[in-house]
């Protein structure tokens, strides 16, 4: 048995059925008790693109949610805003027609202290993100193309929905591989990263800077086949959840599943574990257990 920290999902859209862009404060504290027996300490529950109005209502949601929480719960530890600010070229699923550009301006409309991480679209910049790092917030560069990451903490889902690696130019993948000082997150659930790719990530990527994320839609520990999520509808074939137009939504699998993948194809390290604390400051005293075949057996104090 490895002995580790428990995990933290830094970048998940719900699970079980619950969906973090229209749950109920009672849907969030059963998703964060349910979580938690998996060996996930902590989460930042991921708001996806949609309209300010609804964005408003889900955050104080979460907030008072995490206000409900007990010692057998998931522990909230900010909000995840993803979408908005990014780039319609780049938008996968996200409905574009809620897009705003990255100004002040336009976060104050949702501004919450309990919003810890917005993903963003750097190239379309118009002072937010100067202003997101002075509030402590960390910003990742996201469902975007340009390759200056030189303002931001992070990259979120590193090869997905971002401008990739080009011989001629400067994108946003090849930026985030070879810059040390940038954190990237990573689907490893063998759907959004191919093999190739997470050997080429693991090579290259200084290991103290990969935070494992699972991108889990609500669809996630459920029985469901079909959801309606960011304004489409996406489906689940077993393998994968597409919209209609066959657009990867988001994962069916939760983070403790992707370390069991990762694990057996020997990329993953415990040390992952850490990274994700290291990034947010964080500090615990409990641990959890991961056996030979990197199954989460469970919460120990």
């Amino acid at each position: 048995m490895l002995k580790v920290k428990p995990i933290i999902e830094q970048h998940f859209h719900g699970a079980f059925g619950v969906d973090f862009n229209n749950a109920s404060v009672d849907e969030v504290l059963a998703l964060s008790q349910k979580i938690y027996t998996l060996g996930v300490g902590g989460i930042f529950p991921t708001l996806v693109t949609d309209t300010i109005e609804n964005l408003q209502t889900q955050i104080a949601v979460i907030k008072n949610a995490a206000k409900k929480q007990d010692a057998k719960m998931a522990r909230i530890l900010g909000v995840h805003l993803e979408g908005v600010f990014i780039n319609p070229k780049k938008k996968g699923i996200h409905n574009e027609k809620h897009f705003l550009m990255p100004t002040p301006e336009n976060f104050a409309r949702l501004e919450d202290e309990i919003i810890k991480i917005v993903t963003l679209a750097p190239e379309l910049d118009l002072g937010l993100i100067d202003y997101l790092r002075a509030k402590g917030i960390k910003v990742q560069a996201g469902h975007c193309l340009g390759g200056d990451l030189s303002k931001c903490n992070g990259v979120t889902h590193i090869f997905n929905a971002m401008g990739e690696i080009n011989h001629r130019e400067t994108k946003t993948a090849l930026s985030a591989l070879i810059d040390d000082g940038v954190y990237i997150e990573l689907i490893g659930d063998g759907l959004h990263l191919s093999d190739d790719i997470l050997e080429l990530i693991f090579r290259i990527k200084p290991q103290d800077k990969i935070i494992l994320i699972s991108d889990a839609l609500p669809l996630a520990r459920s029985n469901l086949s079909e959801i309606y999520f960011a304004d489409e509808e996406v489906f689940y074939d077993g393998e994968r959840a597409t919209s209609k137009s066959g657009t990867i939504a988001g994962s069916a699998k939760l983070l403790p599943d992707i370390i069991k993948i990762l694990g057996e194809k020997g990329y993953f390290k415990p040390q992952f574990i850490e990274n994700v604390y290291r990034y947010h400051g964080l500090t615990t005293e409990t641990f959890i257990e991961i056996d030979n075949e990197f199954n989460i057996s469970g919460v120990k104090g």
